[in-house]
C-alpha cells in the first residue's frame, strides 16, 4: 500500500480530519509522507482547523511529525469556514 500512493504524481486527500485514525492508519499515512516528501505533490482538503489535527491522530508525536512532512515547503490556501455547499443552496433558493 505504501509503494502504491507513494508512486502516483498527486495525492489527494479530502475530508481530512473528519474521522480518527487508529494507531496503526497513522502510522501508515506518516510513511506514506515520508516517502512522498520532496519528490510527489500532495494535495490536502479539510474544513478542520489545524490546530484540531493532533485529535485526528490520537498521539502528538506522530501528529507533530505528520504536520512536519505535509507542511514543509508547502503552500497553504485557506479558503474560510464558510460551506460552499451551503452557500450554494443558500443563493439557489434565494435567486
Amino acid at each position: 500500500m505504501i509503494a502504491r500512493y507513494s508512486k502516483v504524481d498527486l495525492l489527494c486527500l479530502d475530508e481530512f480530519g473528519y474521522l480518527n485514525l487508529d494507531k496503526k492508519g497513522a502510522k501508515l499515512l506518516f510513511q506514506i509522507f515520508t516517502e512522498r516528501e520532496e519528490c510527489k505533490a500532495t494535495a490536502v482538503a479539510t474544513n478542520s482547523p489545524f490546530a484540531e489535527w493532533d485529535k485526528t491522530f490520537g498521539d502528538p508525536r506522530l501528529f507533530a511529525a505528520i504536520a512536519d512532512r505535509i507542511t514543509f515547503r508547502c503552500t497553504l490556501i485557506q479558503t474560510g469556514t464558510e460551506s460552499y455547499r451551503f452557500r450554494i443552496t443558500e443563493a439557489e433558493r434565494r435567486g
